[in-house]
């Protein structure tokens, strides 16, 4: 491979992780461009390096992120005092799949992120008021369809 794709696959990780932090920042949720920037280019550097060297297995290294960037992603959901409600899983999953873009990005996955990116901006744009809609539509037993229901959308 040879420095321009590299520089490509770096690019998009870290292009992809701030357009994720840019979601989540607007939204004044924990987790920003800075972060999210962070993790989707630190897994794409680790993955790069391992599948230039001899030693590694970028399989390996791919599944060791994926396992371990949900320990930083637990450090953004909290539950309210009451514990009744739980706040800043949307974020959490936005750390994991910055990683597992930044992954994405290293093996040169375009097609994969290609398709997967309108979708993780569907979700991220429209989901909230879908499940706003679905809740007010059929509010189940235990909820209510009040606005505080969906502080994490």
């Amino acid at each position: 491979m040879d420095t321009s794709e590299i520089v490509l696959r770096l690019l998009v990780a870290a292009l992809a992780g701030i357009a994720l932090g840019l979601n989540r920042d607007l939204r004044g949720k924990p987790t920003g461009v800075r972060t999210l920037g962070l993790v989707g280019l630190a897994s794409c550097i680790v993955v790069l390096a391992v599948s230039h060297g001899d030693s590694g297995n970028p399989g390996r290294v791919i599944q060791g992120i994926v396992t371990g960037i949900g320990f930083l992603g637990a450090g953004v959901i909290v539950r309210n005092s009451m514990g009744k409600q739980v706040h800043g899983l949307t974020t959490a999953a936005c750390v994991w799949l910055t990683a597992c873009i930044g992954a994405s990005c290293a093996v040169g996955e375009w097609r994969v992120l290609a398709i997967g990116a309108p979708l993780v901006a569907v979700i991220l744009i429209y989901g909230g008021t879908f499940e706003k809609w679905v809740h007010q539509k059929w509010p189940g037993p235990e909820r209510s369809a009040g606005p505080d229901q969906f502080d994490d959308y």
